[in-house]
């Protein structure tokens, strides 16, 4: 812009036509517009009250030149000489422009200011002298000015916000995407979630300006049906199962760190005990289920919790043979003894699998028989051939024989009574349907529900429930009942259900949550997400010695639980069936550090620290233990040292003392306990803090209040590390030198000798100087009151004084 264009009054620019954009400056989503202010006056009280707090920005003449900010796609200039630079922004200034370049002749630093997110629109009616202001600096504020045309930001009008896509249609342009620096979403402790506006896809839009905490539900697993936290839930759900966990036997790992040591621990079992493991969970599970107020959610998952222990005892225990019996007896590991009466005779090994399969179908029994129950209790009893064939899904045949021969259908009370047995009478049964098919018999003439009982009977488990709606666990137990061979093996089973799974011909093996329900709120699931955790468990006992690729997936929360933060349950599954040799992996950090955070969301930081220690050691993290460990005695310092059963726990654990020591010199210097502090830097060895807390924050108010004898003993105890703090002579060793210097002069002032007189003089003369010189050192970091103390400790040194 030329000089002309400075002089020109402001009158001028209001007589002119306005171009086609008509001096527009829009952004529909600003700050100030959607909190309803002037965003003119907002300008200004940012300029009047910042101005000199402000950052240099790289502005290139009153605008930002980085790209990331305005692009030239965004924006429409047309200025006097566009011609001779393109089209680069121009000042809204030029007398700012003209002192940036004064400040460049003069060799000061120019401050430039930032331009200011408005939603404004400039028209030539609205030019008066009220905004004249509004995008200069106080300096500037009364002249004329000449303003640039520029577009803005211009919309489609179909989106809301300047960010593409339809995901973020609901969001506000706030702070946090204009001025990243401004404010962004953080974590807070015990699960707070810190953030401006309202989260994508949520109805309603949220202003910039309003700053939401929320807490995380972590603790959904210890409320009640009124989300109510029960205390003897927290117990029951958290404190029971770790003392359990502790109670069994440890293998311990002793790693280095420094100087420090700590000791990794991992549970030791052996299949023959996990009978008495998984019954003692249960137990736990079962106080739970006695708890007042339970919601009906939270009864499902425990009843389902109690099925995955007793599934876990069949697949993965081991029977005793009498010899073995005897070892386990003299050993009494952990008290726990087997119950000698089911192996107290030797027991061939090909039998073992045999049991372990029929154990496995009475654990397919007990967990559908609720919901046979269920569904017998809603039909009708004179259609006793459908009820029949539910109670066939649960394997309940003695009630089903006694249905039909009180029918009078004593043929088909026969055959029920031999269902599942060999498969001759299977075949016969096979052949007679094949054989009424090709001679012709009409179906059509035969109850449906014959045919389907005569098909299931047959083992043609697909054509009887083709059309029947049925859960996994009952469509696995018919083709393990009625399909198979009684004799085939149980992993066989598993993969025949997987590999019908594959070709979509079986159920999907839900989770719990979803296939029984009920839940207060559906969560978002889609076939292939996750199978349940018993479906997770055969597949693993399938496996056998191969490597077993969905362990993630599987003590993923969502495999038991409906809840995304809760990991209890599956935490202390992991640990047992590692223990017993199911399975070996160094790759489950996510669920212990899940844990983890569950724990310490409730408080429980010694129970944390437990589980940070049965974290495998990884030889490319070895000092991963050591830095969770000083995370949460730093973080959670409130919690564990108000709680004495916490800190005597945590020290049981062979965590270093000086690291709590360590994180309670924080917390205290944090609130400012200086003293607190210090005594916790000298407990943790930190000499070099603790000298600096010293003698800038304590020596001063000790001396000051003739706290002597304090004084000297914490010096006396930082002198003994005084080669490892920097300036010692001229900060705390000061105070001992003082006082070395007083007792002495106070023994040579009884003797009354000249000499000794002058050899007093000498050695004020030198302490004197290296009090000057500790001045020029720590000078500018001493309140007032210790720079009062020196001046007094020069006053007490004058001959008139020691008069």
């Amino acid at each position: 812009m030329d000089e002309a264009a400075v002089r020109q009054p402001i009158t001028e620019v209001r007589e002119r036509d306005p171009p086609s954009n008509s001096y527009e400056i829009e952004l529909s989503h600003s700050l100030p517009a959607h909190l309803g202010l002037d965003p003119a006056k907002v300008q200004e009280m940012r300029m009047v009250m910042f101005s000199n707090e402000e950052e240099d920005e790289y502005m290139e003449d009153g605008f930002p030149s980085d790209k990331r900010y305005l692009s030239r796609e965004r924006m429409n200039v047309d200025s006097p000489t566009s011609s001779s630079k393109g089209s680069r922004l121009r000042s809204l200034s030029p007398l700012h422009m003209s002192s940036q370049k004064a400040g460049r002749r003069s060799g000061m630093p120019v401050r430039k200011e930032r331009q200011a997110l408005l939603e404004y629109n400039l028209n030539s009616s609205e030019l008066g002298s009220s905004n004249q202001g509004i995008l200069m600096s106080g300096q500037n504020r009364g002249f004329p000015v000449s303003m640039t045309k520029v577009e803005g930001f211009k919309l489609p009008p179909e989106q809301e916000t300047p960010v593409a896509g339809n995901t973020y249609t609901v969001c506000v342009v706030d702070a946090a995407l204009f001025m990243g620096r401004s404010f962004r979403v953080g974590w807070g402790p015990n699960g707070l979630l810190v953030h401006s506006g309202s989260l994508v896809n949520s109805p309603g839009t949220g202003l910039s300006s309003v700053i939401h905490i929320e807490k995380v539900a972590s603790d959904k697993v210890v409320r009640d049906d009124k989300d109510k936290i029960k205390d003897d839930l927290t117990e029951l759900c958290f404190s029971a199962p770790m003392d359990l966990h502790k109670s069994l036997d440890h293998d311990f790992l002793e790693t280095e760190s420094d100087s420090f040591r700590l000791k990794l621990q991992k549970v030791m079992t052996n299949r023959l005990v996990l009978p008495d493991i998984c019954r003692s969970y249960i137990d736990i599970i079962e106080r739970q289920l006695e708890v007042n107020d339970l919601s009906m959610s939270s009864r499902v998952l425990l009843m389902h919790q109690v099925t995955v222990w007793e599934l876990i005892r069949v697949l993965f225990s081991e029977r005793a043979t009498g010899s073995q019996l005897d070892s386990v007896g003299d050993d009494d590991q952990e008290g726990m003894v087997l119950d000698k009466k089911e192996g107290s005779v030797d027991i061939d090994p090909e039998a073992l699998p045999l049991f372990r399969r029929a154990d496995f179908s009475n654990w397919l029994q007990d967990s559908v028989c609720h919901r046979v129950q269920g569904e017998v209790g809603s039909l009708n009893d004179a259609r006793y051939l459908e009820n029949i064939l539910v109670l066939l899904t649960g394997r309940q045949l003695d009630t089903a024989t006694e249905i039909a021969a009180s029918r009078g259908d004593v043929r088909l009370a026969i055959l029920l009574s031999q269902a599942g047995g060999s498969m001759s009478n299977r075949s016969d049964l096979a052949q007679t349907l094949d054989q009424w098919k090709m001679n012709g018999l009409d179906f059509d003439y035969i109850e449906e529900d014959w045919l389907k009982v005569y098909m299931l009977l047959a083992g043609n488990v697909q054509a009887a429930f083709l059309d029947l709606p049925i859960d996994w666990k009952r469509y696995l137990g018919l083709i393990m009942w009625y399909q198979l061979s009684p004799d085939t093996p149980l992993d066989i089973i598993i993969r025949s259900y997987d590999q019908l799974l594959g070709e979509g011909k079986v159920p999907y093996p839900v989770p719990v949550y979803i296939d029984e329900g009920p839940l207060d709120e559906a969560p978002q699931w889609s076939p292939g997400d996750h199978f349940d955790i018993s479906f997770y468990l055969m597949l693993l006992h399938a496996n056998k010695d191969e490597k077993f690729g969905l362990l993630k997936t599987m003590f993923s929360a969502f495999s038991s639980s409906f809840d995304p933060l809760d990991y209890h349950f599956i935490w202390h599954q992991r640990s047992i069936l590692e223990a017993v040799g199911a399975f070996s992996s160094k790759d489950l950090h996510l669920l212990d550090l899940s844990f983890v955070y569950q724990l310490l969301c409730l408080g429980r930081c010694h129970w944390a620290i437990y589980v940070i220690l049965h974290m495998p050691y990884l030889d490319d993290a070895p000092y991963i233990h050591e830095k969770l460990i000083r995370e949460v005695l730093s973080q959670y310092c409130e919690s564990w040292s108000r709680d004495d059963a916490q800190r005597q726990y945590i020290v049981e654990l062979g965590i270093p003392e000086e690291w709590m020591h360590e994180a309670l010199a924080l917390y205290h210097e944090y609130y400012g306990d200086k003293q607190g502090a210090l005594e916790n830097l000298i407990q943790c060895g930190n000499w070099k803090k603790a000298h600096t807390i010293f003698v800038t924050s304590v020596a001063h108010s000790m001396f000051l209040s003739s706290n002597h004898q304090e004084v000297w003993r914490i010096t006396s105890a930082l002198e003994n590390h005084k080669y490892e703090i920097a300036d010692w002579d001229l900060g705390a060793g000061i105070y001992i030198d003082f006082y070395v210097l007083k007792n002495s002069m106070q023994e040579r002032n009884a003797m009354d000798d000249s000499d000794s007189l002058e050899e007093m003089s000498e050695s004020c003369r030198s302490f004197f100087g290296r009090l000057n010189e500790s001045l020029l050192v720590w000078g500018s970091k001493l309140p007032v009151e210790s720079r009062w103390q020196r001046s007094y400790a020069r006053f007490w040194w004058t001959p008139q004084a020691r008069r």
